[in-house]
């Protein structure tokens, strides 16, 4: 089963995933992650990316996709693959979906973590005074926050069109959101 895990920011989407790969083998392909290895492989493609962030520019989706048929192909064995922080855009989900074609794959299901934006904000303070964590600051969250509410969440609508997008409560705790998704991945 191939797919995304889409939310807002701290919303709990890398919690949840890393709890998808313990107990099914999924495989996370991190798009942020996979820049980093990239980067610090020393590959081709890796001084490619490195030149770019470099340059302080965004890597193109083209460079984002090839990252990602590297992996899938590094990892033909897994049960399937978790998108993680890609797509962001319309262009990303229609450029993923022509990837996945050509290898005979899909995404299956969209699960959407459904959150509060004015709630998720109150728990990145919270945890901002609590462990003052730099990606926390309350500031910068809301900027993030508003990227997404005006970039990716047009995404919903892409994946709805298709009759993959399952609602989960994001605001539950962990627990109750781990069984929730486990609910609509079919136990």
């Amino acid at each position: 089963m191939n797919l995304v895990l889409f939310g807002p920011p701290a919303a709990g989407k890398g919690t949840q995933a890393k709890r998808l790969v313990a107990e099914r083998g999924y495989v996370q392909l991190s798009t942020g992650d996979m820049l980093r290895a990239a980067r610090a492989s020393g590959s081709e493609l890796g001084q490619r990316v490195a030149a770019i962030m470099d340059a302080g520019s965004l890597v193109s989706d083209e460079i984002v996709i090839e990252l990602i048929e590297d992996a899938m192909a590094a990892n033909k064995g897994a049960p399937g693959f978790i998108f993680d922080g890609f797509p962001r855009t319309i262009a990303q989900a229609e450029a993923l979906d022509g990837l996945l074609a050509r290898h005979g794959k899909r995404i299956d299901l969209v699960v959407r973590l459904e959150a509060d934006p004015e709630r998720l904000v109150e728990r990145i303070a919270k945890r901002f005074a609590e462990e003052g964590r730099a990606d926390d600051n309350p500031e910068s969250f809301k900027v993030r926050l508003n990227a997404y509410l005006t970039q990716t969440a047009p995404l919903v609508a892409y994946y709805q069109e298709q009759g993959k997008v399952r609602g989960v409560d994001g605001m539950a705790d962990i627990e109750c959101v781990a069984r929730a998704i486990s609910g609509v991945l079919g136990g």
